[in-house]
């Protein structure tokens, strides 16, 4: 299961992603509401634990952000308020639980697990079409012009943030950090390696590749690489 984690303060964002590690859930964390609204925008989980009051951009706006753009993630928020006004505003925006500050681990880890059940339920049938691209996050399957295409786990990883950000340049620290998360301990030309595994499964023949190189910087999906090369 693969959480976000957006909270402010360093050392608690720390314990609360050493806790959820322990317990077998991957955790990407971000520090400040623009960055997690990012990542909530751009990756797939299963969870988002949003703190309200972050800097740049408050939890509460990442979360209608989120449910703006068609996302039915699971939210919970954490806060230091604890009045029914607050609790109300929360789950009008489309919160899912709501936990006080200071909590109890064992809370917290109940609260997921609750929430994790949720997940299968809401994720069916969830699908990202890009072009001749249609990956279905719920069967982890994808498909080109009604073809199925045999990924492994981190090319349908890499496919998946693509389609998420069509005509848009992904540098390779960014691919880095979305696919292997920034813990990862990656060896060598990895992003390189990997887009050119995917190339040679999604590209057809004797046409422009779907992943352009944008040189110096990083990569660029276009659903119609064709219709971008005459533009």
């Amino acid at each position: 299961m693969r959480i976000l984690l957006v909270e402010d303060e360093v050392r608690l964002a720390s314990a609360l992603k050493q806790l959820l590690k322990e317990h077998q859930y991957a955790v990407d964390v971000a520090h400040d509401g623009e960055t997690g609204c990012d990542l909530a925008l751009t990756d797939s989980y299963d969870l988002a634990i949003l703190d309200i009051m972050l800097p740049k951009m408050s939890g509460l706006d990442i979360l209608r952000a989120m449910r703006k753009a068609g996302l039915q993630t699971p939210v919970l928020l954490l806060t230091a308020k604890d009045t029914v006004e607050d609790r109300v505003t929360g789950l009008d925006a489309g919160a899912d639980d709501y936990l006080v500050k200071p909590f109890d681990n064992k809370e917290l880890l109940a609260r997921v697990r609750a929430l994790s059940r949720r997940t299968g339920q809401l994720a069916g049938g969830e699908a990202i079409e890009a072009g001749p691209f249609r990956l279905d996050l719920n069967t982890r399957t994808v498909t080109r012009n009604g073809e199925p295409l045999a990924l492994t786990a981190k090319e349908f990883q890499l496919l998946e943030l693509f389609m998420r950000n069509p005509n848009k340049v992904l540098s390779k620290e960014v691919i880095l950090d979305r696919v292997w998360g920034p813990d990862a301990d990656v060896i060598g030309n990895a992003v390189e390696n990997y887009v050119h595994f995917l190339r040679k499964k999604i590209d057809a023949p004797d046409l422009p590749s779907y992943i352009a190189t944008v040189r110096g910087v990083g990569y660029m999906f276009h659903p119609d690489p064709a219709a971008h090369r005459k533009a």
